[in-house]
């Protein structure tokens, strides 16, 4: 199984430890090396360009890969399925156009000039709101493109939009909500494999945010206990040796741990334990 991942940039570290932390660690991968092994003997990565990700897997060099949904639309690559949304690289393609303009929707872009990096996803934007403007390819510094006349308005990538208002330029719409998925090809998708590399990263997922939580408390309070913590699907009790005490285990959210953790001795709780979560299967 080869999974291709971004070599550089913003999406590479984040991909790198989101592997390392679902069991899938990468070994001896030195840079500048095109691909290294991984501590699961039949899983390899492959080092790519976050844009060329999609053409890897598309056209068979890699059988899953990690880049954002934003490449994975302009690549236009057809048997690519989006497997699991990661939750990082969180980011818009917005149009946006000179803030002191005449420019306010998409409509008044018809047989004017846009400028960006993402070709494939404006045509398709434009084609959805029955406009046609000359979309022109550039491959940096989009936002300057309207401040040199040679666009009328951009359709970018941001985050914050800090990068948008220093160059005074207004979002006019949002084009696409991208953040990094897993991809699949799509006649890989019944390899056990690609199911145990998604449930690998699903539970370092579901795990974000959460603690692990074990306690001792009387018995006749256990009904006092299960309403401090619910826990998913209810917690855990356990018999002790200790006469008329019970152990429960239970996962909480990080948020509610303080004040759990004070209501849980207000109402008998002892020992009280909590504890990381490195990965969670529901």
């Amino acid at each position: 199984m080869r999974i291709a991942v971004p070599n550089k940039g913003r999406l590479h570290d984040p991909t790198l430890e989101l592997l390392d932390r679902a069991g899938i660690g990468v070994r001896n991968g030195a840079e500048r090396q095109l691909y290294a092994e991984t501590v699961d003997p039949d899983i390899t990565v492959l080092y790519a360009r976050a844009a060329d990700i999609p053409e890897y897997v598309a056209d068979g060099a890699a059988d899953l890969g990690i880049t954002g949904l934003d490449q994975v639309r302009e690549s236009g690559a057809d048997n690519v399925a989006d497997l699991l949304d990661l939750e990082y690289g969180t980011c818009r393609l917005v149009l946006a156009a000179p803030e002191d303009g005449d420019i306010t929707a998409p409509e008044h872009l018809d047989g004017k000039t846009v400028a960006t990096e993402f070709p494939r996803v404006t045509r398709e934007y434009f084609d959805g709101k029955d406009v046609d403007p000359d979309i022109v390819e550039v491959t940096g510094a989009t936002e300057l493109t309207p401040h040199v006349e040679m666009a009328d308005a951009i359709v970018d990538i941001t985050s914050t939009g800090t990068t948008l208002r220093v160059n005074r330029l207004a979002i006019v719409d949002e084009v696409l909500q991208s953040s990094v998925r897993l991809f699949g090809r799509e006649d890989v998708l019944d390899d056990p494999k690609v199911e145990q590399v998604r449930t690998a990263l699903r539970s370092v997922l579901q795990a974000e945010g959460k603690r692990y939580l074990m306690l001792n408390a009387p018995a006749d309070s256990l009904d006092d206990v299960k309403d401090v913590i619910p826990g998913l699907g209810g917690p855990t009790v356990l018999d002790v040796d200790e006469p008329g005490m019970v152990a429960v285990h239970a996962v909480v959210e990080e948020r509610d741990v303080f004040e759990a953790v004070n209501d849980l001795k207000q109402v008998g709780a002892s020992g009280i334990l909590v504890t990381e979560i490195e990965r969670l299967v529901e």
